[in-house]
Parts: C-alpha cells; sequence; structure tokens
C-alpha cells in the first residue's frame, strides 16, 4: 500500500508541478502568420487539425485504451492510459493501468527536460521493468516529439523544429532540445493529414539491459473531430527488425485536452 501511494502520488506531484509552471501562460492565437516559415506540406496539415484561429498550445491532456506487448511471442496486454505533456516546459507524463495474465500493471514514464525513466510493476510493487539513461532520454526525446505532431499539431511552429528536406508528401524534421537532437520523416495523406511518423533514432529494449535503435514507426488512421480539432483516434507503434516489422502497441484515444489550468 506505502509504495502504490508513493508511485501514484509521484505522477500526481509532477503533473501538479506542470500545471503550475503554466498556469499564468495566455495562449495566443494560431494565425496564417504563424505558418509563413513552414513547409506546404507541414502547413497543410496544421490547417487540416482546425488549429488556426484557435489557442496555441502549451501543454494538453490524452487518453488512452489499447494494448501492448514485450514481443512476438508474449501475449497482449489491454492497458488504459493518462498522460499529461507540457510542451515549453520538455515534460512528459504517462501513466499506464494494464493487466498481464490476470494480475494488474503499473507503469510510470516520465520525461523531463532530456531525461526520462520508464517503471513497471506488477501489484504496483514487483518490478517487472525499469529503464533510464541517455539511450531512454534520446527515446523519449523521439516520443515527445512524435506527441507534438499527432496530437498537438499547432506546436509545429516551434522554434526547436528545424525543416531539413521536403520530398513530395512528406517532411524531414530535426527535434533539438535540452542537447538532444532527433530527427523524423512526416508522411502525409492527400488532404493534408499526418499518416506517419518514422524515425531511426529511438531505441528498443532488447534483454539484459541492452538497448538498440531501429527504424521506429507511428501509422495513423481514422482522424476524427475532438474539441474542435482533426485528430488521429488510432495508432500502431512498430519497430522495423531485421528479421521483420514487430507492431508491439495499439492505441485507440479517448480524450484529449488543450491547456489546462
Amino acid at each position: 500500500m506505502q509504495y502504490r501511494n508513493a508511485m501514484k502520488q509521484r505522477y500526481i506531484n509532477e503533473v501538479k508541478l506542470g500545471l503550475e509552471l503554466t498556469r499564468n501562460l495566455t495562449p495566443e492565437i494560431l494565425t496564417e502568420a504563424d505558418l509563413e516559415h513552414l513547409p506546404e506540406p507541414v502547413q497543410r496539415y496544421i490547417r487540416y487539425s482546425g488549429a488556426v484561429g484557435k489557442p496555441k498550445v502549451h501543454n494538453f491532456k490524452v487518453g488512452f485504451i489499447g494494448k501492448i506487448r514485450k514481443d512476438e511471442q508474449s501475449p497482449w496486454m489491454p492497458f488504459q492510459v493518462e498522460q499529461h505533456s507540457f510542451i515549453n516546459e520538455s515534460i512528459r507524463l504517462f501513466w499506464m493501468d494494464a493487466i498481464m495474465m490476470h494480475l494488474p500493471v503499473k507503469g510510470f514514464h516520465c520525461f523531463k527536460k532530456g531525461n526520462a525513466f520508464m517503471d513497471i510493476r506488477l501489484f504496483w510493487l514487483f518490478r517487472v521493468q525499469y529503464m533510464d539513461g541517455k539511450e531512454m532520454g534520446i527515446s523519449e526525446t523521439v516520443t515527445f516529439f512524435n506527441d507534438m505532431c499527432v496530437m498537438a499539431p499547432a506546436t509545429l511552429i516551434d522554434h526547436r523544429i528545424k525543416y531539413i528536406e521536403t520530398d513530395e508528401n512528406r517532411v524531414l524534421a530535426e527535434f533539438t532540445d535540452h542537447g538532444i537532437t532527433i530527427s523524423a520523416w512526416l508522411h502525409f495523406g492527400e488532404n493534408g493529414e499526418l499518416t506517419n511518423f518514422i524515425s531511426d533514432d529511438r531505441y528498443a529494449f532488447k534483454g539484459k539491459n541492452r538497448m538498440e535503435q531501429f527504424r521506429w514507426q507511428t501509422p495513423l488512421r481514422n482522424y476524427q473531430e475532438i474539441n474542435g480539432r482533426m485528430i488521429s483516434k488510432e495508432a500502431d507503434l512498430i519497430y522495423e527488425y531485421p528479421e521483420g516489422d514487430f507492431c508491439y502497441g495499439k492505441f485507440e484515444m479517448t480524450q484529449l485536452q488543450y491547456n489546462l489550468k
């Protein structure tokens, strides 16, 4: 009971701290002038999302349901997720409630200013997996940028993003934050929607505390209007291993709120 309270309370405290840091921010309205420096596919995507004419995004809260697995031999674990992200402060707080073989699993991912850890517990107490260090910081920087692209298209005007190359309906973007630089190809559909995010900078856990970089992608689908914005409600998480693609996660968005106080 004591550890359970401490683990969840740490997540709650981190969320409160993030909200306090953004409490006094008054978001400006995103205008066409804010998009002028962006590649045309990115401009189209932001317009498609309905972000123009609405407040710029400083933070957001998102909920997911779905399933996740460790490898192809492992059973899928159904999960429910609550996540808070704070854009300017480079904070991502991810809380997961899952079921593994009919037993409760709790997970806390914490990313703050380039540093990250992942703590997965069975019955709140028995550690299933724990990762931190340089590779986790890089990986979570990729995830943080992915979240900006997928859940908050309005943030693609961020000064930390450098657009390197445009090739038909895809754009190579570079994101630099707290000394870490990662890159990703953003793929767009005919209507302007983001259809995939592909990066070679994310690490995968390969056992015995060993992490290796593999191409990582998040194909997106099922765009729907959520609180006045067109957002992809479903995504897969896929690593491209030498022996073949491995889908380890399927996410379905259940809620999305911007600029919480």
